[in-house]
């Protein structure tokens, strides 16, 4: 009989008083029922940062960006600079905010290095203020590719 719920191990950690008063005002703030579900949080997070480090890693994640919408150049440039990551910019989506600000975000999947490499040629273009990407190991089911056939379950449906 498989079980789908993880095995827990226990841990023990010694913290600094004021370190372990913020993680409990933290934990408290953002409602949540025990210290070790922010502790798995916080550990997940520093991971997948690890792995964002690791030459060849293949990662999935959000690219979230601000910028200044003043004209079409920013958004033109934007456009460009993906069109050279097709294989990585799975979605996008724009929503423009107060003070001709834009807010976009991307829906990435690929190597950690052409994933870095994107932010990178964004972060070039003048008029984005701002860039975050986050990032997990877990990835997204495989996309469908050109001239493939399709399974038989789905054309008898």
């Amino acid at each position: 009989m498989s079980s789908d719920v993880p095995q827990l191990a226990r841990l023990s950690v010694s913290l600094p008083a004021e370190l372990l008063a913020q993680l409990d005002a933290m934990v408290g703030e953002r409602g949540l029922p025990s210290r070790s579900q922010m502790i798995a949080e916080l550990i997940r997070h520093e991971l997948a940062e690890h792995q964002e480090g690791r030459k060849g890693a293949v990662l999935a994640g959000a690219l979230t960006l601000i910028y200044r919408a003043e004209s079409g150049r920013v958004r033109g440039a934007l456009a460009q600079a993906q069109q050279a990551f097709l294989k990585e910019v799975i979605s996008s989506q724009h929503v423009f905010l107060e003070d001709d600000q834009s807010l976009e975000v991307l829906l990435v999947q690929g190597p950690s290095e052409r994933l870095q490499a994107l932010c990178d040629e964004l972060r070039k273009i003048r008029g984005v203020q701002q860039i975050k990407l986050v990032t997990t190991t877990a990835l997204l089911p495989p996309l469908h590719a050109h001239g493939e056939a399709e399974p038989k379950s789905a054309r008898s449906a």
